[in-house]
């Protein structure tokens, strides 16, 4: 009995070994083909900037070729649906972003829990939110613009990426704390947005600082404040929410990619280092200065903490903006 007993710890001893092996070996041989990075929205936004700007480096650091693959539609949530559901083997990612914690209150029927279906990778980078309006609009400022809007209740318009996205939320979050009501249109992407916007088919939009800072500094668009607690250094003259009046208001947008949550945990920590190691370069770091944004970098567990925060809090404000879809 006791020679068997042996001889049984023996060989499980063995088959963890094999395992561990057989993981580790997993991890050396990764990656062995392309990579997909998903981007939920269309191409031209920010998340689309970021996830080339980034897979272009980390082809050359894997030695194997990434390719961004736009899925956009439903406020972001299709390509997240579509990365939930693919094979947890590291070769398809999601460039994903604050959207997705706040779908998560909006959308009453998604298929997929952000929290629970994704591992994360790491935060790429944060990125101001910016309001912006088309200049054949007359308001020179953030009070002018809250003149003319309870002028006219109803009538100014603004553009986001979709119903349940950071810009919606923003914009309903400043008619709240602007005692306004203005129009909601949802688009696809910043791309299709900014185009509207710079023809006049809309007035306004609470974008990133990313697909609009060249139209700002070139004067086709322009600029009344920064939707953050501090100014940004992009557009280093232009007044916070809190500056032009409103209350203490703090609304930017974080992107950052996640796997599958399957995905073995050697993998991440690969795609971990890797991606950091690009992040936090000198190069990248300018290219992220030049779109206004700010590099991370940080760790799977310190983005997951982000996820779980975001996801709290923007609970609340989709509860009070009353911002529901079915």
């Amino acid at each position: 009995m006791h020679q068997k007993a042996v001889s049984a710890r023996a060989l499980a001893f063995a088959c963890l070994l094999g395992l561990s092996f057989a993981g580790g070996a997993a991890a050396q041989s990764y990656p062995a083909r392309p990579i997909n990075l998903v981007v939920p929205f269309p191409a031209g936004g920010t998340t689309d900037v970021l996830a080339r700007a980034l897979g272009q480096e980390l082809a050359k650091s894997l030695g194997q070729p990434v390719v961004v693959e736009n899925k956009p539609g439903a406020g972001s949530t299709l390509g997240a649906d579509y990365v939930a559901k693919a094979a947890p083997d590291g070769y398809t990612l999601l460039m994903g972003a604050v959207h997705h914690t706040i779908a998560t209150s909006v959308y009453k029927s998604l298929h997929y829990d952000f929290q629970k279906d994704f591992a994360p990778v790491t935060t790429v980078a944060l990125v101001p939110n910016v309001l912006v309006v088309n200049p054949k609009l007359d308001a020179k400022d953030v009070q002018g613009l809250l003149t003319m809007a309870r002028a006219s209740p109803g009538k100014l318009t603004y553009g986001s990426n979709g119903m349940g996205t950071g810009q919606h939320l923003i914009g309903a979050q400043f008619e709240k704390e602007g005692h306004v009501k203005l129009l909601h249109v949802p688009y696809k992407g910043s791309g299709p947005l900014t185009t509207d916007l710079l023809g006049g088919q809309i007035d306004m939009s609470f974008d990133t600082v990313t697909p609009v800072l060249a139209h700002i500094q070139s004067g086709k668009l322009r600029a009344l404040a920064v939707t953050t607690n501090k100014r940004s250094a992009a557009l280093p003259d232009v007044p916070t929410m809190e500056e032009a009046g409103l209350k203490p208001f703090d609304m930017g947008t974080w992107f950052g990619v996640l796997a599958p949550a399957a995905v073995p945990k050697d993998v991440v920590q690969r795609l971990n280092a890797e991606m950091v190691k690009i992040i936090r370069s000198p190069d990248f770091s300018r290219r992220m200065a030049e779109i206004g944004a700010v590099p991370i970098g940080d760790s799977p567990a310190e983005m997951q903490a982000r996820i779980g925060a975001d996801t709290a809090n923007y609970a609340k404000l989709v509860k009070d903006a009353n911002v529901a879809i079915n």
